[in-house]
């Protein structure tokens, strides 16, 4: 018969898990989590009893609603009251904007009509001057003002023809009476006027003759005053209608200054929004956040310089605000988080300090309405040799053998199960170190971690190391408590000792899921899925896939027939091929995609691992990468990275070392040289600094900056790595992550086992006279899982090589807590009952010592090899 689980349960009555298990506690029933199932008779006797709670909700609910629809309504109506009173408002201003207009229209029409009628004033008066100031002739003037200069001259040329017909009549009259004074003596007549008609004859005939002059010297002069008169008119014309035009050409460019100033803002308001809608369809076509646009992103410690140019403002400006700060800093100087929000906020700006990772990484706004479910991302991580492979394996077959699930395949390092009609994507390969490493990076895959612990063996360091990543991640942990067949298992135990680091079983009270597991007799397996998926529930895991795709890469190496390989697991958007994508430093087209069986694929969805081929390079794992429109843009920003990852190696610290100490003293960079000595006794660490205390120190001044007795650590090569210091080890050796460090880091390591040989190389290199010609190389390093005592031998250790390659020929040395406990010669190596020449890495296998018998579980057999080196100078 069918089971119904109490989570389903409670869903169905639209209440959590915990508060059905409450009821099922009140009636009860026996269940135990969110998980356990329940029989129908249960099931049925839940139904009936919380059938009156069910209606009491039901009418909550409607109550609920009804409050909140009249809730909308209440806020429809006050939007709405609030729109209308906006509204209003607006109108109001608008017509108090428009009264203003009109104002501001109707004074300056005012002024216009002041200043036109001051200037015809102005010309009425200049031409009445100009009239009074004229020459004026008695010429009769028949036409009161000219229309035209051509008007005018006409006019004159009819006053000068009557002029002289009258002159001509004139003349004409004054000879008829002449002749009748000349007629009056011959005919008798009396001559009352006898005496004065001499004299006036000559008179008149003088008269005659002075007028007649007169009359051609008026002709003449009025011909040129006329002239003179049509010169004056035609330059008083040109002069009027010059200033008449200088008149109006200055109104218009008065006018035209405040169009033209209005224009020039307008095309500044619209060029500015243009750029900002231009801005949001970048971002929306980037599934950026609009509410971020105004936010400029400063990459950590950025210079004054470069901090004013992303603010686009001077950099005076900033240094003014820094020295009021307290912290005047020149342009090239770099300037700490706390300095940049300072500056930032006094500006009025909005920044966001980028670190390193985050400057490599992208963020993607995504709209509620468009994310869809997407399968969860699990990755089990635990102790070694608790079974992370075998449980792996178990999934592989019970998906095969429903006929639904793929292979796990190494290569790919991911694979995904069907269980009925939903999908969970495995990671195969990260252990902790690698989940770290890419989380580290940013790369936030996972959604829940499997915590795999043997019953038999219960919690081990690597189990605790596992839980503290998985929290510092964030990521919710499901315990599957392993070989619960074998003789002598107790998941009891595990749950108890789990709880120490605040892993707490949900039935009693906690967070964590607990499933009871064996992974080679395949009890659980669909259990743990059937939790794995009832986690995922809780978590809502969404994704958008209708964008571009977005991802991390899980792994990538260099194949020699196909080229750049690279897995990723694509967290958004759909993956297709011929996509341009940027990965890290490296950008490529997608030539081919596989799925994890190794067929071939057009296209990955989220949660989905494909192996893909078309990068330029090999990225690394956890980088992040997205999919570009245009495969320049893809190239470009690769550039760009490339180019700051060459500049930031070149500006790189280089460390000092005893090989080239005498040539950094001799550039004047160092004056004293830093050391950090570890040692095994205390008694060591006192010998060899009474030794250096005693060396010649005018040159170069020997300083012992921190010493202590153990292990060289991660801890100590940080310090090294701050201070410029050598690490003297002397009977110790570096922790495996402490030698990662120092490679990465540039900080020499030195160990020595005789005191006077760390003396001697010191004091030579500090005279420039140190020429190595021995180097150390490590082979390999095997832990010790057990001892077992052989006839005629001895204790024969059983160990696991971890590192590199063992080989029958390498001087080793047994390490236990970081001490050097013994050094010398592998007595015998062996795998099985064979006797091998060398053991690689991931293999067990026998070793026996060369005249040592106390080994223990849990130490460390490290191999290494003297080779000779050419001297240098």
């Amino acid at each position: 018969m069918a089971k119904t689980r109490v989570h389903d349960l409670a869903k169905e009555y639209g209440m959590s898990s915990k508060e059905m298990l409450g009821h099922l506690q009140d009636m009860k029933i026996p269940a135990k989590s969110a998980s356990s199932t329940l029989e129908d008779a249960y099931v049925s006797m839940v139904r009936k009893k919380l059938k009156p709670i069910l209606e009491a909700r039901a009418a909550e609910i409607e109550a609920a609603k009804r409050a909140e629809e009249e809730a909308r309504a209440e806020e429809a109506r006050i939007a709405a009251e609030k729109a209308e009173a906006e509204r209003i408002a607006a109108e109001e201003r608008r017509e108090r904007e428009r009264a203003e207009e009109e104002r501001r229209r109707a004074a300056a029409e005012a002024e216009r009509k002041a200043r036109e009628e001051a200037k015809a004033e102005a010309e009425r008066k200049a031409r009445e001057e100009a009239e009074k100031n004229r020459v004026r002739d008695n010429a009769p003037k028949s036409v009161p003002s000219f229309t035209s200069l051509l008007d005018q001259i006409a006019q004159q040329e009819q006053i000068l023809k009557q002029q002289a017909e009258e002159a001509a009549q004139k003349k004409a009259a004054g000879q008829g009476r002449g002749a009748k004074r000349a007629e009056g003596p011959r005919g008798g007549a009396k001559r009352p006027e006898a005496a004065p008609a001499p004299a006036s004859a000559p008179s008149g005939d003088a008269n005659g003759r002075r007028r007649g002059k007169k009359g051609r010297r008026g002709e003449d002069g009025g011909e040129d005053r006329y002239s003179r008169m049509a010169r004056e008119a035609e330059a008083y014309n040109r002069s009027r209608v010059l200033e008449e035009a200088r008149v109006a050409v200055e109104e218009a460019s008065r006018e035209s200054t405040g169009r033209r100033k209005r224009r020039k803002e307008r095309r500044q308001k619209q060029a500015a929004e243009a750029a900002m809608e231009h801005r949001i369809e970048e971002a929306l076509a980037n599934d950026q956040d609009l509410s971020q646009l105004d936010t400029v992103k400063v990459p950590q410690g950025s210079t004054v310089s470069e901090l004013a140019d992303l603010l686009g403002v001077p950099a005076n400006d900033i240094i003014k605000r820094l020295f009021l700060l307290g912290t005047p800093l020149t342009l090239t100087e770099s300037m700490s988080d706390e300095l940049i929000e300072l500056v930032a906020d006094d500006l009025g700006r909005d920044v966001k300090v980028m670190t390193k990772e985050e400057e490599n990484s992208f963020t993607f706004y995504d709209d509620p309405k468009d994310l869809k479910p997407r399968p969860p991302v699990v990755t089990v991580m635990g102790h070694v040799d608790h079974g992370k492979t075998s449980l792996l394996d178990a999934i592989r077959h019970t998906g095969v053998a429903e006929g639904e699930a793929g292979g796990i395949t190494q290569a790919i390092g991911a694979s995904q199960v069907k269980v009925g009609d939903r999908t969970i994507t495995f990671i195969d390969t990260p252990g902790h170190e690698t989940f770290t490493a890419m989380r580290a990076r940013g790369a936030k895959v996972t959604d829940i971690v499997i915590l795999i612990v043997a019953a038999d063996d219960g919690v081990m360091p690597q189990t605790v190391e596992s839980i503290n990543h998985a929290k510092a991640a964030g990521v919710p942990i499901i315990v599957a408590v392993n070989k619960i067949d074998k003789p002598g298992a107790n998941p009891d135990k595990v749950r108890q000792e789990l709880t120490e680091y605040g892993v707490i079983p949900e039935e009693w009270g906690g967070q964590n899921m607990f499933v009871n597991i064996s992974a080679k007799q395949k009890i659980g397996i669909d259990e743990l899925l059937e939790t794995v998926l009832l986690q995922a529930d809780v978590l809502e895991l969404k994704a958008n896939p209708d964008t571009f795709a977005s991802g991390n890469v899980l792994e990538a190496k260099l194949d020699r027939g196909r080229g750049s390989v690279a897995t990723v697991l694509v967290t958004r958007g759909t993956l297709r091929i011929g996509d341009a994508l940027v990965a890290g430093l490296s950008y490529g087209r997608v030539r081919a995609m596989l799925d994890p069986k190794g067929n071939s694929v057009t296209e990955a969805g989220p949660s989905d691992a494909v192996e893909i081929l078309g990068l330029q390079s090999v990225p690394m794992a956890g980088d992040e990468f997205r999919v570009f429109q245009d495969d320049r843009d893809a190239r470009d920003l690769a550039d760009q990275r490339a180019l700051k990852a060459r500049i930031e190696e070149q500006n790189r610290v280089k460390h000092v070392t005893l090989e080239n100490l005498f040539d950094t003293m001799a550039d004047a960079e160092v004056k004293e040289l830093n050391l950090i000595i570890k040692a095994d006794v205390q008694g060591s660490i006192e010998a060899l600094q009474d030794s250096l205390d005693k060396m010649d120190q005018s040159e170069v001044r020997i300083n012992t900056i921190h010493s202590a007795v153990g292990a060289i650590t991660e801890t100590d090569v940080v310090l090294a790595d701050a201070s410029n210091a050598i690490i003297i080890g002397f009977g110790v050796r570096p922790e495996a992550k402490a030698r990662a460090a120092a490679e990465r880091d540039g900080v020499e390591i030195r160990t020595y086992s005789v005191i006077y040989k760390a003396i001697e190389e010191i004091d030579a290199a500090r005279i420039g006279m140190l020429k190595p010609t021995e180097v150390e190389v490590q082979t390999g390093t095997a832990e010790v899982r057990d001892t077992f005592k052989v006839p005629k031998v001895g204790i024969a250790a059983g160990c696991m090589v971890s590192e590199g390659e063992l080989s029958r020929d390498d001087r080793v040395r047994l390490v236990r807590d970081g001490i050097v406990v013994y050094e010398g010669k592998i007595a015998s190596l062996r795998r099985y009952k064979d006797d091998v020449k060398s053991v690689k890495a991931g293999f067990e296998c026998g070793i026996g010592l060369e005249n040592f018998q106390d080994v223990k579980p849990g130490d460390q057999i490290e191999g290494y090899r003297i080779d000779q080196v050419a001297r240098t100078e």
